[in-house]
């Protein structure tokens, strides 16, 4: 189960690929994956995880839900 809270990014790349998205791929200042023609852009690796806003950020660009999010 992927609960929403703080996040690791490899976690969350991980993650994203068990549903679907293609990549992570380089372009611009930040990485990018791919699902359908949408494009979801990735945070950069940092030391510390990826926030609890910030997942709930990217999982309703993504157009992922809570419950199928947690369902991972």
């Amino acid at each position: 189960m992927a609960p929403i809270g703080p996040i690791k990014r490899k976690d969350l790349i991980r993650y994203l690929n068990e549903l679907g998205w293609v990549g992570p791929s380089s372009g611009g200042k930040h990485q990018y994956m791919k699902k359908d023609g949408l494009t979801l852009t990735i945070p950069n690796p940092h030391k510390s995880d990826i926030s609890k806003p910030l997942l709930l950020k990217i999982l309703k660009q993504a157009g992922i839900g809570r419950e199928e999010w947690e369902a991972l």
